[in-house]
């Protein structure tokens, strides 16, 4: 693969001048661990409908990284080759990325409720040589999906199944043998380590374009936001990080794998998000830090609430993805005993704002957060003109963690000659200089934490018989913020329900989030006079009741 991260060497200089940018990658943290706390307990990883829990050290992880690089490189995976992978929190996961870190290979996460529709775009553009799948997951088969989509990924050499019971085995290519001890693994494994400069992940966000944007990251991209992420929290080597989020988003990548690694710290990974299992788990493996999205919060606080297990471990919860309704905080600073950190990111950049742990509860629920070291911002008017405190606007960063580029799509880079990125949100920034985001002016609704493309989902629609006009927009969800509301216009003499739309869209093979969870048929919707929808009058009859 080619890369076309354009935006990593025209800020190289300075960044490293400042000290934002390392000269690290993954390999020298898992090194240093190795030399330093081999037998500390690294990775906990929890099946929850199976209930298998497997351990690593630090010993043990590196030396299972080592053997799966080994692996992957006898199957023809070199530097600069992708390697696709959609697994849950699973200890594979993280194996995978530390191997291909390795052999200078690149990691793209794949979320695993992506079917069909969403894998076919994103392993084409990506142009990924292995696929790393479960056989099942939630009683969906995954192998025979992929195995199905083959024949049309003209660069998919190989498809690697976890828990398979064929040659194709994640056990039986990559796992079982000891290829480390082989006679060839001293040479794969110094050769083709890459550098801080060198892409390391590549993971696909969803936009207004109408396709997913494959963002490049490098490790000095990612290792210039974990670090100061990490000091702002107060995070060290003595916590244990519980990570429920996918790792397939960077919630779970940055600071569920690669953070507690950073750290010398251990991780706990759970694959299915369970309330009661959760409490078990801070309890039991002393869990003092998690991340995720204001249902996992909502959902925690009721459950330690009604099952009396308290969790006096967990020292701090940082919620991001939606806005933090202000008594889910107190509530969970009187149950949970935890404070409550809010913030605001993007794939392009991780964690961008995040309060303090010594700021007022109150700026959890009022406030995005401050900038992190390394982070500049500012809010601009319609003509580029920056805005006062207070004022509302679109929202421009200028960051060290800022990503490389949208592969193959230099043209939506959205980066400025002097490194100002269009985030594509409205927010206002207060006179302390923390942020608060009031809008988006992308199309995107996100819900439970999770962008859903609607420009796609708007597309799909328009392709029913019975549908003459289509447009998604998000209605508030009290857990998971918003949900999508597809508002339509049938045909001449066509009737159209809810459950023909799901069943449709399901036929299309979509994700079954990004089905629409209401229906609103209108005879007209409200347009401009060049015919655009216009989508902010269906927002206020969505809220007004009157749609």
């Amino acid at each position: 693969m080619e890369f076309d991260a354009v935006l990593i060497a025209p800020r190289r200089a300075q960044s490293v001048a400042q000290g934002f940018w390392h000269n690290r990658t993954i390999n020298d943290d898992l090194d240093a661990c190795v030399a330093n706390c081999p037998d500390k307990l690294a990775l906990t990883a929890v099946q929850a409908e199976s209930g298998t829990v497997t351990r690593f050290t630090y010993r043990e992880l590196a030396a299972m990284a080592d053997r799966v690089a080994v692996g992957l490189a006898r199957l023809g995976v070199g530097r600069n080759d992708i390697v696709a992978c959609q697994l849950p929190n699973w200890w594979q996961f993280t194996v995978t990325y530390l191997a291909c870190s390795r052999i200078g290979a690149v990691m793209n996460p794949l979320m695993h409720i992506f079917r069909e529709r969403e894998l076919s775009f994103m392993l084409k553009h990506g142009e990924a040589k292995v696929l790393i799948v479960p056989k099942l997951f939630r009683g969906f088969d995954y192998e025979a999906m992929v195995t199905a989509l083959q024949p049309s990924l003209p660069d998919l050499q190989h498809i690697v199944v976890v828990n398979g019971e064929g040659n194709n085995s994640f056990e039986a290519l990559l796992s079982g043998p000891a290829w480390e001890l082989s006679g060839e693994a001293d040479a794969i494994l110094s050769t083709d380590r890459p550098g801080p400069d060198d892409v390391t992940q590549l993971i696909y966000t969803s936009g207004t374009t109408g396709e997913p944007k494959g963002v490049m990251h490098t490790a000095n991209t990612v290792m210039a936001n974990i670090i100061p992420y990490a000091q702002r929290l107060h995070l060290g080597e003595r916590d244990v990080v519980l990570m429920a989020s996918p790792m397939a988003h960077q919630t779970g990548f940055m600071y569920g794998l690669m953070m507690p690694i950073m750290l010398k710290a251990s991780a706990v990974l759970l694959d299915i998000w369970e309330p009661l299992k959760a409490i078990d788990l801070i309890r039991t493996e002393s869990a003092t830090f998690t991340m995720a999205s204001t249902p996992f919060l909502t959902d925690l606080a009721k459950n330690v609430a009604d099952s009396g297990k308290t969790v006096p471990t967990l020292a701090t919860f940082l919620c991001a993805g939606a806005p933090i309704p202000g008594p889910l905080v107190e509530q969970a600073r009187a149950v949970l005993g935890t404070k409550i950190v809010s913030a605001w990111g993007m794939t392009e950049n991780g964690a961008v704002t995040l309060i303090k742990l010594d700021d007022d509860d109150e700026r959890a629920f009022t406030t995005d957060g401050c900038p992190l070291p390394g982070v500049e911002l500012k809010v601009i008017d319609v003509d580029g003109a920056s805005l006062p405190p207070g004022q509302p606007g679109r929202l421009l960063l200028r960051a060290c963690s800022n990503f490389g580029g949208y592969l193959k799509r230099p043209q939506w880079n959205a980066t400025d000659a002097e490194g100002w990125f269009d985030t594509g949100d409205l927010a206002s920034i207060d006179e302390r200089g923390y942020v608060r985001i009031t809008g988006r002016s992308k199309d995107v609704i996100i819900r439970g934490g999770e962008n859903i493309p609607v420009v796609e989902i708007e597309a799909l629609l328009y392709r029913h018989p019975a549908i003459a006009m289509a447009a998604i927009v998000a209605y508030p969800d009290e857990r998971l913020g918003e949900r999508a509301c597809a508002v339509v216009v049938p045909q001449a003499g066509q009737s159209i329900d809810l459950p023909s739309i799901v069943e449709f869209m399901k036929s299309q093979k979509v994700a079954v989030q990004y089905i629409p969870e209401r229906l609103i048929v209108r005879d007209a919707m409200p347009s401009t006079p060049s015919g655009k929808i216009q989508k902010f009058k269906l927002r206020e009859m969505l809220r007004d009741g009157t749609a």
